[in-house]
């Protein structure tokens, strides 16, 4: 690419303007970034994916069994998916998004992992909230009402306390994790991304639901300000017949 800012594409969306951009750092060496803004805020840059990728494989390296189902709550630039995809106890794959200009980028190739998780048979785009989705009520497939999952990995919000929009505020409750968990199957994994540090009052909220939280901190580089950089995986297993014991 000789430009070195490129916007790809802008859509409407029931949260605001969302943007899809490639540009080049020429500090940073010879590769493209791909960055998504919705209105004026970052959502994701391909500069940072170190804790994305971790939260596939820290959450799914936990996770018992094989032919594993998977839910990845948030598309984003698909590098949580990808990571997921590489495990090859996963046998299925639903990547929800609410907004379907995300999907659209995805499925048209437009962005650097969309042929990746086009061509494997195993992903499957829902276009739809997270968060309504997430009570069994409604359920994450939509071919299959009340099925289970052995793992469920969520990136969409900045962290519990900083909210895409506020219309995620409740998730973050003892009531709404418990019937999210009701779609695992028992001790199956929870997994969240989260830029902020690890939040003890967050931690106790799990503690409710789940066995066994934790927070695991995962540091990278930022060569924009030339020191490491963290986020924040959590991981909860959900209530088995050995925890009955």
């Amino acid at each position: 690419m000789g430009l070195l800012f490129e916007q790809i594409d802008s859509q409407p969306s029931p949260l605001g303007e969302i943007t899809l951009r490639r540009r080049r750092i020429p500090a940073l060496g010879d590769r493209d970034i791909y960055e998504v803004k919705l209105g004026e805020e970052f959502l994701m840059s391909s500069m940072f994916v170190d804790a994305e990728v971790a939260l596939a494989d820290l959450t799914l390296e936990i996770t018992p069994g094989d032919d594993l189902a998977v839910v990845v709550g948030g598309l984003g630039l698909g590098y949580t998916a990808e990571a997921a995809l590489r495990n090859a106890r996963v046998g299925e794959l639903l990547v929800v998004d609410a907004l379907g200009a995300v999907i659209r980028w995805h499925e048209q190739e437009k962005v650097p992992l969309g042929q990746v998780l086009n061509d494997d048979p195993r992903c499957r785009y829902v276009h739809g909230s997270f968060f309504d989705l997430a009570d069994p009520d409604r359920g994450f497939d939509p071919e299959q009402p009340g099925r289970r999952f052995d793992a469920i990995l969520l990136d969409i919000d900045h962290s519990p306390r900083a909210l895409l929009n506020d219309s995620s505020q409740s998730f973050y409750t003892v009531e709404s994790l418990t019937r999210m968990a009701r779609q695992l199957k028992p001790g199956g994994m929870f997994g969240m991304w989260s830029n902020d540090p690890p939040d003890d009052s967050f931690l106790t909220v799990l503690d409710e639901v789940f066995v066994a939280p934790e927070a695991r901190v995962v540091s990278f580089y930022n060569p924009f300000q030339n020191r490491e950089a963290s986020n924040t995986i959590y991981l909860a297993r959900a209530v088995g017949e050995a925890d009955h014991d």
